[in-house]
C-alpha cells in the first residue's frame, strides 16, 4: 500500500499536506503538465489559487543538453513564488536526460518528473512519452539518469497502457518505484489510444496505490473540482493533478482546497485574464504573446456571457491593446448588467453588417 495512503475510509483530505521524496507538498491539489501552455505564470496562477505544486510543461531533454537557447531562457523560467516546482523532461535518451535533469536542477527546480505518457504521435514516433511503455527497461535507465543528474527527487507521469487491454503502464510504474527509485508516479488510467477519450479506470488506479510504496497521483478525466473530489476518492489516490480542468479556471483550485465555493463573476475572469496578458508580455514580447494568448481567450470567454461579436473579435486579435481594451470592456459591461454592449462592440456590429451587405 501507498506510504502515504492509509485505509481508504481514513483518506486525508485533499487540504492536508503531503511528501514527494521529502520534499513537503502543502496540499493535495496539483497543476499537471500542460504541453505547450505550463510556462512560469500559469505554473505560477495555479499556486496563487491554491494548488500545493505546479508542474511544467514538457521540455525537451536534448533541448536542455546541446543548449537550445528557447528552451534554455524561456522553458526553463522559474518565478521565485512558484516553489515547490516540478520541471517536466521528455525524451529517449539516458544521457542526454542526465544533462536536462541537472540542468533543471541548477535551473531551481525542485522536482523533476519524466514524461512517459504523452499519447502524441509526433513524441512517441521518437521513441518518449507514452512510446517507453514499450521498452520498460529504456524507462528505468531514463528515471536512474534522472535522479543521477538532478539529486532531486524524480516523479513520472505515466498512462495505464497503449492499447486496450494492456496494463504495461501499471506494471512500468511498480517498476519505476522499486527499481529506479521514484519518488511518486503521476497516473493517467487511460491507454495512449484513447487519448482524452472514455473514462478513466479508476480501480486499477486504486490498485496500483495499494501496489506501490510511493504516492500515487491521480489524472485524467477531472474536468471540475467535483470530477476530481470522485477520482480521489474512487482511486484512493494520494492527491489529484488538474489539466485541462484548470484552463481558463484557476478557481478550480481554490474549489477544491475550501477556499471558496461560488464560481468567479464575469468581472473576476476578466480581470485574470488581463493579468495572464501582462504575464505573457512580459514573458515574450509583444509581438509574439499576441498570437500566442489566442488560444487562451476562448477558455476565459467560455466562462462569461458575451455577444458572438464581441467573442469572434477578441480571439483573432493578435494586438495585446485591442485585447486588454475588449476584456476591460466585458469586464466593465457584463459586471453592469450580462450581455451589456459597450460602443465600442455596436461599432463592431455597424462595421459587420456594412461588410456583409
Amino acid at each position: 500500500m501507498s506510504a502515504t495512503s492509509p485505509d481508504p475510509q481514513e483518506q486525508p483530505a485533499l487540504t492536508e499536506p503531503f511528501e514527494i521524496g521529502g520534499v513537503v507538498i502543502s496540499n493535495r491539489v496539483l497543476l499537471a503538465p500542460l504541453a505547450g501552455i505550463g510556462n512560469w505564470f500559469v505554473r505560477l496562477q495555479a499556486r496563487r489559487y491554491g494548488a500545493g505544486l505546479a508542474v511544467s510543461e514538457m521540455v525537451s531533454s536534448f533541448g536542455l543538453h546541446y543548449g537550445n537557447e528557447k528552451t534554455m531562457n524561456e522553458l526553463m523560467r522559474i518565478h521565485p513564488d512558484e516553489h515547490p516546482v516540478s520541471m517536466q523532461l521528455f525524451g529517449q535518451d539516458p544521457e542526454a536526460m542526465e544533462s536536462a535533469a541537472r540542468i533543471a536542477a541548477a535551473s531551481g527546480a525542485d522536482l523533476i518528473d519524466i514524461n512517459m505518457g504523452c499519447p502524441v504521435p509526433k513524441v512517441r514516433k521518437t521513441g518518449a512519452g507514452a512510446e517507453l511503455l514499450a521498452d520498460p527497461e529504456l524507462a528505468l535507465d531514463l528515471a536512474r539518469a534522472a535522479r543521477a543528474g538532478s539529486g532531486l527527487p524524480v516523479t513520472v507521469k505515466i498512462r495505464s497502457g497503449l492499447m486496450p487491454g494492456d496494463r504495461s503502464g501499471f506494471d512500468l510504474s511498480v517498476r519505476l518505484v522499486e527499481e529506479a527509485g521514484v519518488a511518486a508516479i503521476g497516473f493517467h488510467p487511460r491507454v495512449a489510444k484513447q487519448g482524452h477519450k472514455g473514462r478513466p479506470d479508476y480501480a486499477m488506479a486504486k490498485e496500483l496505490t495499494e501496489a506501490i510504496d510511493a504516492p500515487m497521483i491521480i489524472s485524467g478525466g477531472l474536468s471540475t473540482a467535483e470530477a476530481a473530489r470522485v477520482a480521489y476518492e474512487e482511486s484512493g489516490a494520494d492527491a489529484v493533478m488538474i489539466a485541462r480542468g484548470a484552463l481558463g479556471y484557476p478557481w478550480v483550485f481554490a474549489e477544491l482546497t475550501g477556499q471558496r465555493v461560488d464560481p468567479p463573476d464575469p468581472a473576476e475572469v476578466m480581470d485574470e485574464l488581463l493579468w495572464v496578458i501582462d504575464c505573457a508580455e512580459d514573458h515574450m514580447g509583444t509581438e509574439r504573446a499576441g498570437r500566442y494568448l489566442r488560444k487562451f481567450y476562448p477558455w476565459y470567454l467560455d466562462r462569461v456571457d458575451v455577444p458572438k461579436l464581441v467573442r469572434s473579435e477578441l480571439c483573432q486579435t493578435a494586438g495585446l491593446d485591442r485585447a486588454r481594451e475588449i476584456a476591460r470592456e466585458i469586464r466593465d459591461g457584463v459586471a453592469v448588467a450580462p450581455g451589456f454592449r459597450r460602443l465600442s462592440f455596436a461599432r463592431s456590429v455597424k462595421k459587420d453588417v456594412r461588410t456583409r451587405s
